[in-house]
């Protein structure tokens, strides 16, 4: 005899559940916690959340210039008249940038390519935005390209191939140091954070 299979929820609460364990770092167990929050938090989460979200899907657009998110046209941090137009650090997302305006270390421009070459994902050159990136390195006054990528095999083939896309250019071209973290524990380090440690010395 078949069983007829379980009904747990009505199919707009599954549709909820099912978009929501589509957001990164959601699975299906974290998504339905998420969904049953929301619906118990309606008025209080639930329709504001939802004002939010689709404020953002209609008004947030990248910048045009560094690929940035934003409302405008043009980047706050693009329009902001006190940073150095002399730097341009490149990174691989939008993230990025907020990581790094966090940790306040760094006053010139930004440049987001929209992810890394990948051979494995199918992701070419073509598919970032690196002739943006070359058009703005170009311009007069810019010193410094700053290559804030990831240490990862990705992330570094995409530093060593702009590296090279850049070097006819009369520009510095520079890449964060890899290594031990401030507060961090040599013998809790992976070996190729070690590796890259040593790598990056500098005399004392």
């Amino acid at each position: 005899m078949s069983r007829s299979k379980s009904i747990t929820a009505a199919p707009e609460i599954e549709a909820l559940i099912a978009l929501l364990a589509k957001v990164p770092g959601l699975g299906p167990r974290s998504a339905r916690r998420a969904a049953l929050q929301l619906l118990k938090r309606k008025d209080a989460l639930m329709v504001p959340l939802a004002g939010a979200l689709s404020e953002a899907a209609e008004k947030v657009r990248a910048c045009s210039n560094c690929g940035a998110l934003d409302t405008q046209g043009q980047c706050m941090l693009c329009s902001a008249v006190d940073r150095d137009d002399g730097l341009i650090c490149v990174v691989a997302e939008v993230g990025d940038v907020w990581a790094l305006e966090r940790a306040g270390a760094f006053k010139g421009r930004y440049h987001v390519l929209g992810g890394v070459l990948s051979a494995l994902d199918g992701v070419r050159p073509d598919d970032l935005r690196i002739a943006k990136l070359l058009e703005r390195a170009s311009a007069p006054g810019v010193r410094e390209v700053i290559l804030a990528l990831s240490a990862t095999v990705d992330g570094q083939t995409t530093a060593h191939y702009l590296a090279e896309r850049l070097q006819p250019l009369d520009v510095t071209v520079s890449r964060l140091s890899h290594g031990v973290p401030v507060g961090g524990e040599l013998d809790l380090l992976d070996d190729g954070t070690l590796f890259a440690a040593l790598q990056s010395r500098r005399p004392s």
